[in-house]
């Protein structure tokens, strides 16, 4: 075998190997990827069937519900257009509150009820997850364009307190949170 045939063939075998490494990583990280949706995206049916995803919004106020084992719970994410029933058993962080901001990871059961696995809240009056203070507004503005010709105050209301809500840095996060 000459010099050139052993470096054209050592160039596929090193190429092989990384097309084979760069699969195995790709299908690693395929598997534990883990989309964020808003609720008007659930109702939309745009999140996935199967498989878990991230919820997230507001929690509607007075949706809080206790079963009586005292670890079930259950609550309405909204994003002040469309809600999501979730059902969570376990503890709840201790910023947890009605009318504050939650995202929940799990799974949509077949009847829309999001099967919660884990609960995040806040972490104080400024943040809010991007993603959901970003969801909120989008959706407000939607329900302000709708209700602009009616000349209806609630959407515009409810911007104000959603935006209130998301802080004036959604983006932000404290040193301490990190």
């Amino acid at each position: 075998m000459t010099p050139r045939k052993r470096r054209a063939l050592a160039l596929v075998a090193g190429l092989g190997l990384l097309a084979a490494a760069a699969a195995l990583v790709l299908n690693a990280l395929q598997s534990n990827l883990v989309f964020f949706f808003t609720p008007t995206q659930v109702a939309a049916h745009e999140a996935p069937g199967s498989g878990s995803f991230r919820v997230g919004g507001l929690v509607q106020e007075g949706s809080l519900k206790r079963e009586a084992d005292g670890l079930s719970l259950r609550f309405v994410v909204t994003d002040t257009v469309h809600s999501v029933p979730v059902v969570y058993r376990g503890l709840l962080p201790d910023l947890f509150r009605e009318g504050k901001g939650v995202v929940a990871a799990g799974r949509l059961g077949a009847d829309g009820v999001f099967q919660a696995s884990e609960v995040l809240a806040k972490h104080d009056e400024n943040y809010m997850p991007p993603e959901a203070a970003d969801a909120i507004k989008r959706a407000t503005a939607g329900a302000r364009a709708d209700d602009g010709a009616s000349g209806s105050g609630a959407a515009q209301r409810a911007g104000a307190d959603s935006e209130s809500l998301a802080g004036t840095r959604p983006g932000a996060l404290r040193a301490d949170s990190q």
